[in-house]
């Protein structure tokens, strides 16, 4: 009986450091999406290690996802964002769909915050273009006087097919990232991959109901 007794208290133990360690994450997400919020942090890893030194934890405790912090950015704008925050999200919506309808020949879908509703002020538009030649899309900016930087290699994300190229531009105040995949990696896109990806009259339909 002594045997199970204390096989039952290393279980307890074993159930409460999991409790703790998810509400450490809990807390470490709400501390960074506020970070992220108000004061303009994009790097999210930077935002998670500064809520952990705020926190006053131990620099080895277990970090929340990035799914967990834009759980966590949603809640914040719905606690704290108010009009702000709807309006600046309308804003970054419009400026989305007037650029999809200017790039309307690459089959744009808006992605990430502006699209999913946690985008903070500070956050760029995202646009996935389809191209199989990212050039062509570099040429078409660059012959309508449009002004863009390319995201250093470092910085592009990669996915299933090839190199996704990024390009970024300014809009009235608002940041504008292309991310131009070709074909394969658009249908080679995971399944299980649920972000929000709008077509331009989904954004409209966004924009006339708000």
């Amino acid at each position: 009986m002594a045997r199970d007794r204390t096989r039952g208290q290393g279980v307890g133990r074993a159930r409460g450091d999991d409790l703790r360690s998810a509400h450490d994450r809990i807390r470490i997400a709400q501390t960074a999406a506020r970070l992220i919020a108000e004061h303009g942090l994009v790097d999210w890893s930077l935002a998670k290690r500064k809520a952990v030194r705020q926190l006053m934890l131990p620099e080895t405790v277990p970090l929340p996802s990035n799914e967990e912090i834009e759980a966590a950015l949603t809640t914040h704008h719905a606690l704290f964002g108010g009009d702000a925050h709807a309006q600046a999200l309308r804003r970054q919506r419009a400026a989305a769909l007037s650029w999809m309808r200017r790039l309307s020949t690459w089959d744009p879908l808006l992605v990430g915050g502006v699209a999913a509703g946690w985008a903070t002020v500070h956050s760029d538009v995202r646009l996935e273009l389809v191209a199989d030649d990212p050039k062509a899309v570099e040429m078409a900016l660059a012959g309508a006087g449009v002004g863009y930087t390319v995201a250093s290699p470092g910085d592009n994300a990669s996915a299933p097919g090839g190199r996704t190229v990024e390009l970024f531009m300014a809009n009235a105040g608002v940041g504008i990232r292309l991310s131009i995949l070709t074909p394969q990696q658009r249908r080679n896109r995971p399944r299980q991959d649920d972000e929000p990806r709008l077509t331009a009259a989904a954004v409209a339909t966004l924009l006339e109901s708000g």
